[in-house]
């Protein structure tokens, strides 16, 4: 009897396993919406262009730059020309696609504190939490930040 019940278990949790995984995909545009930086001093507005998606900075913490009192401008990038440029209302992620399961893919992601872009893709972690690495090269060589979002 011991024997039976343990099958039937085991056998029930071999058909579950891919019930679950088709029910925790998630669908392209369930990264759309507002996401509060790791940091917690942005938030940056995932939208949709075609198939493709990108990401602009709609709220900064200190939007004033201390130093000159006007609105802070992308100082670092190594563009001199886009140096003036606001922070605010900058596209900071470009050009990402969903791979039709978990990940939105072969993207770049830029940071302005830094002024230096990096090949990127997105993971979703439950429906609030968006991980996104930021690489050179290949993904090994990188770095992870977690985003919470702030609106759907």
């Amino acid at each position: 009897m011991k024997k039976t019940k343990l099958f039937l278990l085991l056998l029930g949790m071999f058909f579950m396993l891919p019930i679950q995984s088709v029910f925790s995909q998630n669908k392209a545009d369930d990264v759309l919406g507002i996401w509060l930086s790791g940091d917690k001093d942005a938030q940056v507005e995932i939208t949709k262009r075609g198939d493709k998606y990108f990401g602009k900075i709609v709220w900064l913490k200190d939007p004033i730059d201390t130093n000159t009192g006007k609105p802070k401008t992308d100082t670092k990038n190594p563009d001199p020309s886009l140096r003036s440029r606001p922070t605010l209302g900058m596209e900071m992620l470009k050009n990402f696609s969903f791979n039709g399961k978990d990940e939105w893919a072969n993207g770049e992601i830029y940071d302005p504190k830094s002024g230096k872009t990096y090949s990127s893709y997105m993971k979703m972690d439950g429906h609030d939490l968006l991980k996104i690495r930021g690489y050179i090269g290949f993904s090994l060589i990188g770095r992870t930040t977690e985003w919470t979002r702030v609106k759907k």
